[in-house]
């Protein structure tokens, strides 16, 4: 958490579970965007990304009193949304699973020229755009839970390998190893097919109408291009080590962070002013 040392943040965590609010939401303040943008790279949807980051941060909340510094707060927070999102099975993809054969056949044979348009007098650069950080996103969906926890924890977030492996019990090798085979594995898909971020023949303005048909895409809900991105710097000072692991990070400039969205803000301060949190404080 930015600009709080070990020590500051146990006795955050401290008085959070003697039941001091305010300490508390000083906590949840620090690791709500983390959870989210994990969340949305591991489940593929911002709504299903805000649930699923409501249910990381109760859980949070309600085992408080489980931390005992031994590993720092955020190194914790992770392990707690590793696991929960590694385990999730409500999400739209859960149920509808991607592989990269489906998506490459798909970019290769779609018919995107019989489509008439379907724009809805929205801008086709905007809407573009939206396709662009939605599909990179989706595509990590091709992966399985623990590659694309790896990926996320290794790219995104470029985790120490020592505490990604403690998180994901496996060894700091093994966890190397198989950060640079799914890196490569994404780098090598993005290079074939994307025409964004690679040398592929799918471009993202040609498939607009295309993804509207198949409703990949809304033009009256842009969740991406309406969200507030938020600096990388700000997602890097939450961790504790950063290492280089391979030379393919530049290749991954779509894993934008953003900030949390309003509403699980809301939602999340609405439980903490609730009478079911005094209950499960004074439990």
């Amino acid at each position: 958490m930015k600009n709080k040392t070990n020590e500051e943040l146990q006795a955050l965590v401290a008085k959070a579970t003697a039941g001091d609010k305010k300490a508390l939401e000083t906590l949840i303040a620090g690791v709500q965007d983390i959870i989210f943008n994990m969340s949305l790279r591991m489940l593929g949807t911002f709504a299903d990304a805000e649930d699923a980051t409501q249910d990381i941060l109760l859980k949070m909340i309600t085992h408080l009193s489980s931390f005992r510094g031994d590993s720092s707060f955020t190194t914790w927070v992770f392990r707690i949304a590793a696991n929960h999102l590694k385990n999730y099975k409500k999400h739209m993809f859960a149920r509808y699973p991607l592989n990269f054969e489906y998506y490459g056949n798909d970019i290769e044979n779609a018919k995107i020229d019989d489509v008439p348009d379907l724009t809805q007098n929205v801008e086709t650069d905007i809407l573009a755009e939206e396709l662009k950080l939605s599909c990179t996103n989706v595509m990590l969906q091709c992966l399985d839970e623990e590659s694309r926890c790896i990926f996320i924890l290794g790219t995104m977030f470029q985790i120490d390998s020592r505490i990604a492996a403690e998180l994901l019990e496996l060894t700091p090798e093994a966890y190397r190893q198989r950060l640079c085979r799914v890196r490569k594995k994404m780098a090598d898909f993005l290079a074939q097919y994307c025409g964004e971020y690679g040398s592929g023949r799918c471009k993202c303005r040609d498939r607009v109408n295309y993804a509207i048909q198949s409703h990949r895409l809304n033009p009256l809900q842009l969740d991406y291009v309406s969200a507030t991105e938020i600096p990388i710097q700000t997602m890097m000072a939450v961790k504790n080590a950063m290492e280089d692991i391979d030379n393919l990070s530049q290749d991954f400039s779509f894993c934008k962070p953003y900030q949390s969205p309003e509403h699980t803000r809301h939602l999340i301060q609405e439980f903490l002013d609730s009478t079911q949190f005094s209950t499960i404080q004074n439990a």
